[in-house]
């Protein structure tokens, strides 16, 4: 037997979801960061905004993902403690290729958001970069599909 709050989920998913292309919700600015650029500047940018994911770009085409996840991992846990030792504070020299994810699952803008709720689903994912002809437009991430699902 199927609960109304399952045929309701339903009825999203199978109707209005598939019509909610990637392009009408997409975040259109996006940060991106350098695969040389080292931890510091990263960690600046992550201080200073709301996000959790830098596209990383070689010669303007996207390379990798840098999620705050990642940029944790690569660090020292005793940054800013007591403890705190000169080769703590060296993590944070490290560069940005050194700890991104490399060749990141991509979406393009034409997409619905079934597919890239899917995609994100499959791979656990956070964010899909959203790229047209090789070219970077945007970025969406799970909340953005959450959002639209919510908001339709």
């Amino acid at each position: 037997m199927t609960t109304s709050t399952e045929m309701s989920t339903e009825t999203l998913t199978n109707n209005a979801a598939k019509h909610i292309c990637i392009a009408d919700i997409m975040t259109t600015r996006v940060v991106t960061i350098d695969m040389d650029d080292r931890l510091t500047l990263a960690k600046e940018i992550f201080d200073n905004v709301s996000f959790h994911h830098l596209l990383v770009v070689e010669n303007e085409q996207l390379s990798g993902i840098l999620s705050y996840r990642d940029f944790l991992r690569a660090l020292s846990p005793n940054i800013g403690t007591a403890a705190e030792l000169i080769r703590d504070t060296e993590t944070l020299q490290k560069r940005v290729h050194q700890v991104m994810t490399h060749n990141p699952f991509t979406i393009a803008p034409h997409c619905d958001i079934h597919q890239a709720s899917k995609l994100i689903l499959d791979h656990d994912i956070g964010c899909l970069p959203v790229l047209d002809n090789n070219t970077i437009v945007g970025i969406i991430t799970w909340k953005d599909l959450l959002n639209a699902y919510c908001l339709r």
